[in-house]
């Protein structure tokens, strides 16, 4: 970190301590947020000139679901409760014994890889991290999605090109506004052998959506304005999902989220077992566990579809990105994910192996607490970004391996604004709005995961970089293992996240408020964030239907 002018500092910390005094006394619990009846002032890309936070640009209220989330999104790059960042590139290093593509939800399903060679029909995965235990209703992560979905299924998923497909059940449909239909295939069996009735799949739902039903599931916000599920024949096999609403993304949720469970199975044993075994429909039946280390899988052989390729597949992890390129160069590994851009050719030239990338759905942000300080103020949230450098990490950290991005949304999905720019690198802009602000003089530190995500270590260390640059701020990162960090970002408070942290969002639906929704609306599962208007325009869009269906 470069050495700061202390005595300026020492000055410039005095005198925004009034400015910060009155900013903090005008707060009205929405985080000293412009009124839910004013548009926040115009701040895309370049456009952003004006230091006047209340000024407003009248704009007509749109009339689609679209619209709405467009408006969601001006409104996050405007108030700037992230760093926003980049859309990350999933990058793998196969070995050429395998014939498998990656998808762009970041998704490894065993039952995609066919041998290519006579070396033998069982691969190895190696990821980043291992899992946070087995029970596919108690996770938000990928890399433990990763490893339930060999065993696991559900009523949807989608193919590679992200279309949705029928799974675990032959038909679906809407019945009214709040209720849609699933009818549950026939002659599927768990792993033990047990008939998968519609009593499971109701009572899976409930599961997630319903604490009451036994667990506190971190993913009843994936099943957003899902009230519950009933058996509505079991004569005809159909299955009954009330909604809270219009709810028009709840195909394509049910396509990404909401494994099945064997309900007798869960309801005779405790949390503990079900988190280190697994009764699933997939294609492959656990074989071994040793948490931390290594999950093995064995063919299904009386799998409801045709049988695997692979007899056996394991997944272990290693968290330093070296160690993976290292085992996937020995043969050891199949599959690794997040090779490094400074590791690409190394593995490409390597005879045997290559490097197969593809655009994925996840937003590589940091998180700024809109309660604490100095993060409380938009102005200086607004700095942060300006401050950072966006085009130089894509193009120096992470090689081109990313895309700059200036809202939650990813280009492509629905609800996405194309009249936002990522925030340009203005450093006289930046300190002049950390003055603004009042608070001149902030020490702040970014929490940053390792190996979690492509380069993340050497992201947050550039961000910080970059900001400390600032003549009136001071910034510096610091690493923690992701688990230490999904503690902390998982327990529903807000009070128990750090202050500015180093995330990514993977949104399989494609469709913008189920990125919105759990990262930055009040009640969302993981949010940093809380602005009525931001709610209000999410509720407006969740109550017109999508017109991409």
């Amino acid at each position: 970190m470069a050495e700061k002018d202390t005595s300026r500092r020492r000055f410039l910390q005095a005198a925004g301590s009034a400015t910060a005094a009155v900013a903090l006394a005008g707060c009205s619990g929405t985080g000293g947020e412009s009124s839910p009846t004013e548009e926040p002032t115009d701040t895309s890309g370049d456009s952003m000139q004006t230091t006047e936070p209340q000024q407003t640009i009248e704009r007509p209220e749109p009339s689609t679901r679209d619209g709405y989330l467009q408006r969601a999104n001006r409104h996050c790059h405007d108030q700037a409760p992230w760093v926003f960042l980049h859309r990350q590139y999933s990058v793998y290093g196969v070995s050429d014994d395998i014939n498998w593509q990656p998808r762009r939800d970041e998704r490894v399903d065993a039952y995609a890889i066919e041998p290519a060679t006579d070396s033998g029909d069982s691969a190895v995965m190696t990821q980043s991290q291992m899992d946070s235990g087995l029970d596919p209703q108690d996770h938000r992560e990928t890399p433990t999605d990763n490893i339930v979905l060999q065993a696991y299924e559900g009523l949807l998923e989608r193919d590679r090109q992200g279309a949705i497909i029928e799974v675990l059940a032959t038909d679906y449909r809407r019945l009214d506004e709040t209720t849609v239909q699933f009818t549950v295939r026939d002659n599927v069996s768990f792993h033990s052998g047990d008939s998968l009735t519609p009593e499971d799949v109701a009572y899976s739902i409930n599961r997630i959506v319903k604490e009451s039903v036994g667990i506190a599931s971190p993913q009843s916000d994936q099943l957003v304005g899902v009230a519950g599920a009933e058996v509505a024949s079991s004569d005809d096999r159909t299955v009954n999902v009330n909604l809270t609403g219009l709810n028009p993304i709840v195909f394509q949720s049910f396509a990404t989220y909401c494994d099945i469970m064997n309900k007798s199975w869960v309801t005779s044993h405790d949390n503990a077992y079900i988190n280190q075994n697994m009764e699933g429909t997939g294609p492959f039946k656990l074989a071994n566990y040793e948490q931390g280390v290594a999950v093995e899988f064995t063919r299904n052989d009386n799998y409801w579809q045709e049988a695997a390729a692979l007899s056996g597949f394991t997944i272990n992890a290693a968290s330093e990105s070296s160690t993976r390129v290292n085992r996937l160069l020995a043969g050891e590994s199949d599959i690794i994910v997040n090779v490094p851009p400074q590791e690409v050719s190394r593995v490409n030239n390597n005879d045997g192996t290559s490097v197969s990338a593809v655009p994925s759905t996840r937003v590589i942000f940091n998180a700024m607490r809109y309660d604490v300080e100095p993060f409380v103020s938009p102005l200086f949230r607004q700095a942060v970004n300006y401050a950072v450098d966006l085009e130089s990490i894509v193009q120096n950290v992470l090689q081109t391996f990313g895309d700059p991005t200036g809202q939650p949304t990813l280009e492509g999905f629905f609800g996405y604004n194309p009249d936002l720019d990522p925030y340009p690198r203005d450093l006289d802009r930046a300190e002049q709005l950390v003055e603004e602000s009042g608070y001149a003089g902030a020490e702040i530190e970014l929490i940053t995961p390792i190996g979690r995500y492509l380069k993340d270590v050497e992201i947050a260390q550039a961000v910080a970089a970059q900001v400390d640059e600032l003549p009136n701020v001071t910034a510096r990162a610091r690493q923690v293992e992701f688990s230490t960090l999904v503690s902390q970002v998982t327990t529903g408070k807000i009070e128990d996240k750090p202050h500015w942290y180093l995330l990514g969002w993977g949104n399989a639906t494609f469709d913008a408020v189920q990125t919105i929704q759990p990262l930055l609306a009040s009640d969302g599962a993981l949010t940093s964030y809380k602005n009525d208007e931001l709610d209000r325009l999410l509720d407006e869009a969740q109550s017109l239907p999508s017109e991409s269906n």
